[in-house]
């Protein structure tokens, strides 16, 4: 059975170079379009893209529909479905106007991708995620050992989550230079902190607690102090694998380099939060508990877009659609709370959102 086409194989090479290039994605979503292209190839049999027929889109639609996710037997979520049908769509556009297939696919050819409104609706809603309480991190970190470095590390690298509001893949890529204990700073430079879209800030400890904090700088006096680490050493070792006794590989300490990726760390995560007999909360979801933290400390809108700005966002109104959604429970309280407004606090109202706007530009 045909498994490529060379004249597809070319085009493709092509597109994905624009897309990494020209369209400055990264390398997951070049594979992600990678592989919804390969997904669509396989179900025309592999023919060439200069017979593209809107049938063919029609009966990708179908067999998406009709696929079975085999890491969990149930069919493929209406977000996965969308995600493919319009990595195809953007692939179809962008073909309608290259040399050679001009005169064989209109733009609107794509089109036929688009799924169904309900479908989009139901794929692009925003659903409420699980979020860790700071009691119940503060919960973890109690039950987390600490005898041996690995198990300090992994303790003070569930706190320095908490306290630096740092992705998991930036901090994979840390070094000691990056953390200013006595100015309680987290310097997250893109020239070797694997950060969002590769963007440069530095951010201050979040106000979480002395005894989350003290966690992250025992475990940063001790790298440098016991273990003889350097300002150009990982913030998190690796852990160092060898043979044990038994000629079995083993932990055998630490490493003195960086994670490739985030994987350990929410492997750490996983295990943390299991042997402390509660549901596994991502680091991302971190991020999350901050913003609702924020919500409830801060006073002012100046205060609030300070706490924006430390998460690394330019606008406040980031912090409130990307994190700061109000949890349900949380929701009623406030609503039954809420009383019909004099015309004074009308006005305190009015002039609090205008400030809020303001300084979110």
């Amino acid at each position: 059975m045909r498994k490529h086409h060379p004249e597809n194989e070319r085009i493709k090479r092509r597109y994905l170079t624009y897309l990494r290039e020209a369209k400055r994605l990264s390398e997951t979503s070049v594979d992600q379009a990678a592989a919804a292209i390969a997904a669509f190839e396989a179900s025309t049999g592999f023919r060439d893209f200069k017979r593209f027929h809107i049938e063919q889109a029609r009966k990708f639609k179908r067999d998406l529909v009709e696929q079975i996710n085999p890491a969990t037997g149930k069919p493929l979520a209406k977000a996965t479905v969308h995600a493919r049908l319009m990595a195809l769509k953007a692939f179809v556009q962008w073909l309608a106007d290259q040399p050679g297939y001009r005169s064989r696919i209109r733009y609107s050819d794509a089109d036929y991708f688009n799924p169904s409104a309900n479908d989009s609706r139901i794929a692009r809603a925003v659903r409420e995620r699980p979020v860790p309480t700071v009691e119940q991190i503060r919960h973890v970190l109690a039950t987390m050992s600490a005898d041996t470095d690995i198990q300090r590390r992994d303790r003070a690298l569930v706190a320095f989550t908490l306290l630096s509001g740092a992705r998991d893949n930036a901090i994979a890529s840390m070094s000691l230079k990056h953390v200013d204990v006595a100015r309680r700073l987290v310097h997250q430079d893109a020239r070797e902190v694997r950060t969002k879209r590769a963007k440069t800030f530095s951010s201050s400890f979040f106000p979480v607690g002395d005894d989350i904090e003290a966690i992250v700088t025992d475990w940063i006096d001790h790298l440098r102090t016991v273990l003889l680490f350097g300002d150009d050493d990982p913030l998190f070792p690796a852990t160092r694998v060898a043979p044990n006794g038994d000629g079995v590989f083993a932990p055998a300490g630490l490493d003195r380099r960086h994670w490739k990726n985030a994987g350990a760390i929410r492997r750490i995560f996983r295990e943390a939060f299991e042997a402390a007999s509660l549901p596994y909360f991502n680091p991302h979801s971190f991020r999350n508990t901050l913003a609702r933290l924020g919500e409830q400390v801060c006073r002012t809108p100046e205060e609030f877009k300070a706490w924006s700005q430390n998460f690394g966002h330019e606008k406040v109104l980031t912090t409130f659609t990307s994190y700061g959604a109000v949890a349900p429970h949380r929701q009623a309280e406030i609503m039954r709370s809420v009383r019909l407004p004099s015309s004074d606090r009308e006005d305190e109202l009015v002039r609090r959102i205008a400030e809020a706007v303001r300084t979110s530009r």
